[in-house]
């Protein structure tokens, strides 16, 4: 095959597949051949946690399909991965990195899956992931599951991947499939993101349906898409959307999305935008290298037209704190999907986890299960408890009125610029969107992005500043996977 896999996009493949120069067939081998090579043996990156067993006759059929009726458009025959936690009613599990769960099958698609389905897109295979999306205990390094191990950064092995999407945005980096679908509660698709140095769009909660993903917060989680550069995201983000009247969430996008987000796909998006900086709080963790870097980024904006604010600091940025929401949504969440599995299922619970993990200490409990028996110990699975119900409020009222809407309102902004992904925190609670792109890398190697947040629903305005930075500035490379530094 003479046609290049190394940082292809949806485009570029597309139009290989129309000329004849490829066939989704080849294209799913060709990344099978990448997997073996670097993912499971040289490197040994581990991001790929399974492949689906009808991946080849899935796009041998969208080929002829092809030929017969013509494409359906972006996303049809391009090899997509998912994170872990999200079902697919097909031969593959879906376990959240769990060993608990290893032979757990969902037994039908999550709502966004059917939807990639009927896009055209091949799920190729499931992604690692940090187990139960770094909510299984304190200390475990991000990308490591006990189902699939620990997954690599490719750029600098010193380097941790960023979690809970670790094998989604490796994957993606390693050009192991074409774009992958992680999810977020706080900082799981923005963190490994930007340690991956790809493009991670964290949606708003409500852009995208929940329905059928293994859960961890009720009133945080979204799914999202990672991609090498905005345009395959955006492409995929498109693929994902729909209606599902089974996610309350959804109930708030009425009249405020769209149903082509590649229109606002704007080479001089920047130009007259007003974008501010929370340099206090925010900055606080950055070395001199990351901080020269993240300058730099903020002049190529000037450059390109931006009006930036700097410092705008959100006041509340000091009085977010702990919170007891998550803690206190996941054992609620978590049985209420068990409990959809169906009677073969093999957990009903999470007691039921934690008692399979406490049977199988050796291969389960590497870093031990503490946030799941606080989480099994310090919920009564209804949502009652005063410490939650005064967390949630409070969370709403520092993250969004008193936070991020006061300082946009305050300065008139169309968005917010950090550093990283060190903003995750206050816009997840808020439930607000986000896009990380990258920005630089360091001495050593290691990938170093900026992420652009807004309020509720304010995708376009993200996706318009996001391309225009990445198309103008181009900073993304790819890992050699020849060695590590």
């Amino acid at each position: 095959m003479s046609f290049e896999i190394v940082e292809a996009t949806i485009p570029e493949i597309q139009a290989a597949l129309e000329a004849g120069e490829l066939t989704s067939k080849q294209l799913v081998l060709m990344y099978y051949e990448r997997i073996a090579d670097h993912d499971k043996n040289g490197l040994t990156i581990n991001s790929v946690l399974e492949i689906n067993p009808d991946a080849l006759f899935i796009a041998e059929s969208l080929d002829v399909e092809r030929t017969i009726k013509g494409s359906r458009g972006p996303l049809h025959g391009i090899p997509v991965l998912l994170k872990d936690n999200i079902n697919t009613g097909d031969k593959m599990h879906t376990s959240a990195g769990s060993l608990a769960l290893a032979n757990s099958f969902a037994g039908e698609d999550a709502f966004i899956v059917t939807k990639l389905r009927e896009a055209g897109a091949i799920i190729m295979g499931k992604a690692n992931m940090t187990e139960f999306a770094n909510f299984m205990t304190t200390g475990m390094p991000s990308g490591y599951s006990s189902r699939g191990g620990q997954v690599l950064n490719p750029y600098n092995i010193s380097t941790p991947t960023g979690g809970s999407s670790a094998g989604s945005a490796v994957a993606v980096a390693c050009n192991f499939c074409t774009v992958s679908v992680g999810t977020e509660t706080s900082g799981s698709i923005l963190n490994p993101g930007n340690l991956g140095s790809i493009i991670g769009i964290k949606p708003t909660v409500g852009l995208l349906s929940r329905s059928g993903i293994l859960p961890l917060s009720n009133t945080q989680d979204t799914a999202g898409p990672m991609a090498r550069t905005v345009r395959d995201a955006v492409l995929l983000l498109n693929a994902m959307l729909g209606n599902d009247t089974q996610d309350a969430a959804m109930g708030t996008n009425i009249g405020r999305i769209h149903k082509d987000y590649t229109v606002f796909l704007d080479q001089n998006g920047l130009q007259g935008a007003r974008i501010g900086i929370p340099r206090d709080y925010y900055f606080e963790e950055l070395t001199e290298e990351q901080l020269a870097l993240f300058n730099a980024s903020v002049d190529r904006m000037k450059e390109l037209g931006a009006t930036i604010i700097d410092p705008a600091d959100i006041k509340t940025a000091r009085e977010i704190s702990y919170s007891s929401v998550v803690l206190n949504e996941f054992k609620t969440a978590l049985n209420a999907y068990l409990s959809r599995l169906g009677p073969g299922a093999p957990m009903r619970t999470l007691k039921d986890i934690i008692d399979f993990n406490h049977a199988h200490p050796v291969e389960t409990l590497r870093y031990g299960q503490a946030t799941l028996i606080d989480a099994e110990y310090t919920s009564s699975g209804t949502q009652t408890e005063p410490k939650y119900l005064l967390h949630r409020a409070t969370d709403l009222k520092l993250c969004k009125e008193e936070g991020i809407d006061a300082t946009m309102k305050e300065h008139n902004l169309d968005a917010l610029l950090f550093p990283a992904d060190f903003g995750a925190r206050i816009t997840s609670r808020a439930g607000y969107p986000s896009i990380v792109v990258p920005s630089g890398y360091t001495s050593a190697g290691a990938p170093f992005g900026v992420t652009f947040s807004a309020k509720a629903y304010q995708e376009p305005t993200l996706i318009k500043l996001a391309y225009a930075y990445e198309q103008n500035y181009k900073v993304r490379k790819a890992p050699s996977l020849k060695s590590f530094i």
